[in-house]
C-alpha cells in the first residue's frame, strides 16, 4: 500500500534560479540536480531539511506536457496566478518579517482564519505559496458559520 506522498512537481521559469531561490530564501536542500540524456531534461529537486521525504521537483513547462499545456502553464506563470505548494510555520508573523526581509513578494500578509494564521506569497517564478500557522479547529462548525463576500 502507498506510505506517503514522496514527489511533487513545481513549474518553474528557470529550474537554476528557483533551485537557488528555494534553498537561499526558504532553507530547503538541494536532493538531485541530473542532467539526463542529450535531449536537455533536467530533474532538479529540493526539499525542506526536516523533511527529505517529500522532494520538490522543479520543472520548466515543457514534455510531457503537450504543446498547448505548457504554454497555458506559461502563462499562468507569467501573470502570478499559478498555486504550487502549502507550507507549515510555527510563527507566521516572524516568517512574514523575516521572508520580506529577504524580498519574498507577499500576496497577502497574515491574516487570521478559522485554521490559523495565513499569509500568501510568491516565489520568483509567479507560483502562489500559502504558509499557515495552524490551530485546532472545528471544520464542521466552520462550515456551518456563514461565508463572507470575497
Amino acid at each position: 500500500m502507498i506510505t506517503n506522498i514522496s514527489l511533487v512537481t513545481v513549474y518553474v521559469t528557470d529550474q537554476t534560479e528557483a533551485k537557488n531561490w528555494y534553498i537561499d530564501t526558504l532553507g530547503f536542500v538541494e536532493t538531485a540536480d541530473i542532467q539526463m540524456g542529450d535531449n536537455g531534461f533536467r530533474w532538479v529537486t529540493v526539499a525542506h531539511p526536516d523533511h527529505p521525504e517529500l522532494e520538490v521537483t522543479l520543472m520548466v513547462p515543457g514534455p510531457p506536457l503537450d504543446d498547448n499545456l505548457a504554454e497555458a502553464v506559461r502563462r499562468s506563470l507569467a501573470n502570478g496566478t499559478h498555486g504550487s505548494l502549502g507550507l507549515t510555520t510555527k510563527d507566521c508573523q516572524q516568517a512574514y518579517k523575516e521572508l520580506t526581509a529577504k524580498g519574498v513578494d507577499f500576496v497577502q500578509p497574515p491574516s487570521e482564519r478559522p485554521y490559523g494564521v495565513e499569509a500568501v506569497f510568491r516565489d520568483n517564478s509567479g507560483n502562489w505559496l500559502v504558509m499557515v500557522e495552524p490551530k485546532e479547529f472545528d471544520p464542521s462548525a466552520a462550515m456551518e458559520a456563514p461565508c463572507e463576500e470575497l
